[in-house]
């Protein structure tokens, strides 16, 4: 895995091959990833990354909100309760020089405390596959002051997702056996 574009163009990540399934862990490919940040960079969606703030749930190795950091997001915050998962983000993190950007949240997506923050206005959501988590999550997530109005949500799962109250569905793709999913935060 590597850093696809922007500032860390090229820089590798540390990863797990093909995943970690006792951790739930799946690493976006990077053609997956290449290909997600080419539709959020050619202006359908306004420009979500330039000074963005990332919310990345269920993180596993945080490519994405490091991929986002690359390319001008201006922070971004990983969130996951797996040690697997922690240790290559600090690591990854740590490689890029990324820590002045960055905050890790070592706990569930799902118990978030309240934020005191600036809330996100791009928001990656990966959780495992086929258990249901991201509709309970993204309530939760508003609830608790996480999502700026209208933030962007990009949902990677295996198959498209419908969106739960307070979202609205903006687009659908489908690379091979990962469906994304962009949604706003009404």
């Amino acid at each position: 895995m590597r850093i696809i574009a922007g500032e860390w163009r090229g820089r590798p990540l540390a990863a797990l091959g093909k995943g970690d399934a006792g951790a739930h862990l799946r690493p976006t490919t990077d053609r997956v990833r290449e290909s997600l940040f080419s539709a959020l960079a050619g202006g359908r969606y306004g420009d979500p990354l330039t000074g963005a703030r990332v919310l990345d749930l269920f993180a596993g190795t945080g490519a994405l909100g490091l991929e986002a950091l690359s390319r001008g997001a201006e922070f971004a915050t990983f969130v996951d309760d797996g040690r697997v998962a922690t240790r290559l983000i600090k690591q990854n993190v740590a490689t890029l020089g990324a820590a002045p950007r960055a905050r890790l949240m070592h706990r569930g997506a799902r118990r978030l405390p309240e934020n005191t923050e600036p809330p996100a206005s791009l928001v990656f959501l990966d959780p495992p596959y086929g258990r249901a988590l991201g509709g309970p999550v993204l309530t939760a997530c508003r609830a608790g002051g996480w999502l700026a109005p209208e933030a962007l949500v990009v949902w990677e799962e295996n198959t498209g997702q419908t969106a739960p109250e307070g979202f609205t569905v903006i687009d659908s793709r489908r690379y091979g056996d990962t469906h994304v999913t962009f949604l706003t935060a009404d």
